[in-house]
């Protein structure tokens, strides 16, 4: 596989079905690389498989793509007309087609993350709005003005005053409603110095409509300094009372996200966490009983089978809820959670907490229901391919299955993992199937080793296209970033595990601890030991690889990695001479500066154990600039302007460390990009200067 193969890959975005479980809708977005763009469509295709076509085609794209309650409209969102607005069409459910669209929106702040109320009349959505404006001309009116101005200084009075990669200003996020009809849009949260939703960087969408229209949940972080708190809360605001006020249904110190009620009205489900500030505390399925008005922990147990003489052992399964949806009749919820370098799909009824798994190879996402409940549609992507639609017969999961198939187990299953029932599953969609017929992508394989503390952990490997045993390739050792991440099973278009492969390399990639997949523990492994027990694990998994596979040239090894492995880049670089090379993609060289020049303090102050001035010693432990004295090992360092998690200076640093240090170094430097390249030729210069670099050093 070529750089220019994978830019001609269709990327699949979000998922919804018709409400008669006919058809389909899709995000695709495609990229022109000599034009140096992303351009995403609304395709369809039918339910039960076929042909599939776009359905939207103008030059400036669409995006979100949603069915009506009775079928008969969609809407999309599109800059077709200038900013970003909703459009409506008319729906011929026999052909699958549309007629000629109406925008619905032209808010000067734009519009997004727009869904359906249940009874088709109204249309919830973000803007983000000056919270003290009145009305759109006001909006409109504030922001021709900066515009205009010749002054472009910002005065700031609080932190998060920039995020990700770009300033806040002094805009926030607000939901909006508005008539399928038209009219004006009513902002639900006016004069609300706060994010409605808070900042995402995708996922599920952070509001939901209840069943009968008259009320929505929704996420909101009111702690006075955002800056150091995850405390979003999960609130529900009345529809039909233009006098009712917005009330907290969440107690937990943690982030709560994502709220979906029930399809009956029942209840209210969301992820949330319990520790307060910690971004990577485990994700539990919160239940809120809309008539008690009390919440509670929806727990779910893995189930083994009974020794002889004995009882079913039930265990809490120890894993993150990524994301959830109801099924239709509100007895089960589907879930995805991270899995050992899986990211598999997971059913569990409320009655009696069953717990099933039941789609295991490779990771899934979107998770979509069809309104009968014969069938469960989502998104799939394994390492050798980019998303898919699938379509899974869910109709024959019920517990009587369960039951049977718990009793056919062997007695003292001395495991903890859940029962696996695989139903059909097809493919719906095939974006990419004639260009992936046409690559050698070869299979990842996977190993488990001892490491640090009587634990195994896992690692991947993946062989070069037209590989020959009997000769020796050079290693690409790839580390992730979070730190809580995980490789495992899954495709990306940066950092693409085959492509890195693909002149000439075996590819090598370690889940250390804070790796995500393994139980919350394994998570909180990193948490204050940066550079400790995860710089073990990786190196044990790279020793047992060197001993187990013999066509590893252990001489001629890379070690590349962004974000945290960035920053493990760095600090192999002062505790190791072990690679020919390193790449540091956006890494943290010095943790005292990073703290005052990133953004979402939170993390910093949780990993680090407090603030520099309250726990330097901790900060100066796991500094990589502290070791700066026996940097030996060649380093490209990888940073860009618009990152403000890991701001430009810790690259820079790093670079004029390096260089004085007289170690062979280069820099690669994005004026234009954040915390990711994603811009389709920067991400070809990207591809090319690492692969040169890690060339020129182990070949």
């Amino acid at each position: 596989m070529t750089f220019e193969d994978m830019m001609k890959m269709r990327r699949l975005g979000d998922i919804a079905v018709s409400p008669d479980g006919h058809w389909v809708l899709f995000g695709v977005t495609d990229v022109d690389l000599a034009k140096n763009t992303r351009t995403s469509h609304v395709w369809i295709v039918p339910a039960t498989g076929g042909d599939e076509k776009p359905l939207t085609d103008s030059l400036a794209g669409e995006s979100r793509g949603r069915f009506s309650p009775d079928g008969r409209q969609i809407l999309f969102e599109s800059p077709r007309d200038g900013g970003q607005q909703i459009w409506l069409a008319p729906f011929d459910t026999n052909a699958g087609t549309i007629g000629d669209a109406r925008k619905l929106t032209s808010i000067s702040t734009e519009a997004d993350g727009a869904i359906w109320s249940p009874d088709g009349q109204n249309i919830l959505f973000v803007s983000s709005v000056y919270p003290d404006c009145k009305d759109d001309a006001c909006n409109k009116q504030r922001d021709e003005e900066q515009a205009h101005s010749k002054v472009k200084a910002q005065i700031f009075t609080h932190l998060l005053y920039r995020h990700w990669n770009a300033f806040a200003g002094d805009k926030r996020s607000h939901l909006f409603l508005v008539s399928a009809n038209g009219g004006t849009p009513r902002d639900l949260t006016p004069g609300d110095e706060h994010d409605v939703p808070p900042f995402s960087l995708g996922g599920p969408d952070g509001y939901a409509f209840s069943p009968d229209g008259k009320e929505i949940a929704f996420e909101e972080n009111l702690d006075p300094v955002p800056a150091i708190s995850t405390n979003s809360d999960i609130f529900t605001l009345r529809l039909d009372d233009p006098n009712a006020k917005p009330v907290k249904i969440s107690t937990s110190p943690g982030g709560d996200h994502s709220p979906a009620y029930s399809p009956d009205g029942k209840y209210i489900a969301w992820r949330s966490q319990a520790r307060a500030g910690y971004e990577s505390d485990r994700f539990r399925l919160m239940l809120y009983d809309r008539g008690a008005k009390q919440e509670k922990e929806f727990r779910f147990f893995v189930k083994s089978s009974p020794a002889k003489g004995g009882a079913a052992k039930e265990t809490p399964i120890d894993r993150w809820v990524d994301e959830f949806a109801w099924a239709p009749d509100s007895k089960w919820i589907y879930f995805v959670a991270s899995d050992v370098g899986r990211a598999p799909i997971f059913c569990v009824r409320l009655q009696d907490n069953e717990l099933v798994e039941i789609a295991a190879r490779g990771e899934y996402g979107a998770l979509t229901p069809t309104l009968d409940g014969q069938r469960l549609l989502a998104s799939k992507m394994t390492v050798r391919s980019p998303g898919e639609i699938i379509s899974l017969n869910v109709s024959m999961i019920d517990h009587t299955m369960i039951s049977a198939a718990y009793s056919n187990l062997p007695p003292g299953r001395p495991d903890l993992l859940p029962l696996v029932l695989e139903p059909n599953e097809s493919q719906l969609s095939r974006l990419n199937s004639d260009i992936l017929s046409q690559l050698d992508l070869p299979e990842m394989e996977t190993f488990w080793f001892p490491t640090v503390g009587k634990v195994q952990a896992q690692g991947f490997l993946i062989k070069p296209p037209a590989f020959d045993p009997s000769k020796k390739y050079p290693v690409k050792f790839l580390i992730h970033g979070g730190p809580q991440g995980a490789w495992g099973d899954s495709w990306s278009y940066r950092w693409n595990a085959e492509l890195l492969a693909a002149n000439g390399y075996v590819v090598i990639m370690i889940n250390p601890r804070g790796s995500t997949g393994y139980g919350q523990a394994f998570v909180d492994g990193v948490n204050g030991d940066w550079g400790g027990k995860p710089f073990i694990d990786l190196m044990r998994g790279l020793d047992y690889a060197e001993q187990h596979y013999s066509f590893i040239d252990k001489t001629r090894e890379c070690a590349l990695g962004a974000s945290y492995g960035g920053y493990m880049a760095d600090w192999i670089l002062g505790h190791t001479d072990r690679f020919k090379c390193i790449v540091s993609h956006d890494g943290m060289f010095n943790p005292e500066s990073a703290y005052g020049t990133t953004e979402e303090l939170w993390f910093n102050e949780w990993e680090f154990k407090g603030t520099p001035w309250a726990n330097r010693a901790l900060y100066r432990k796991w500094s990589p600039m502290l070791a700066e004295t026996n940097f030996k090992t060649p380093t490209l360092v990888v940073h860009s302007q618009l990152d403000y998690r890991l701001d430009v200076s810790e690259g820079y640093q790093l670079f004029t460390t390096l260089q004085r240090m007289r170690v062979p170094s280069k820099m690669l430097y994005f004026p234009d990009e954040g915390h990711w390249v994603l811009k389709p030729q920067n991400s070809q210069l990207w591809y090319k200067t690492v692969n040169d670099w890690v060339d020129q050093w182990t070949k």
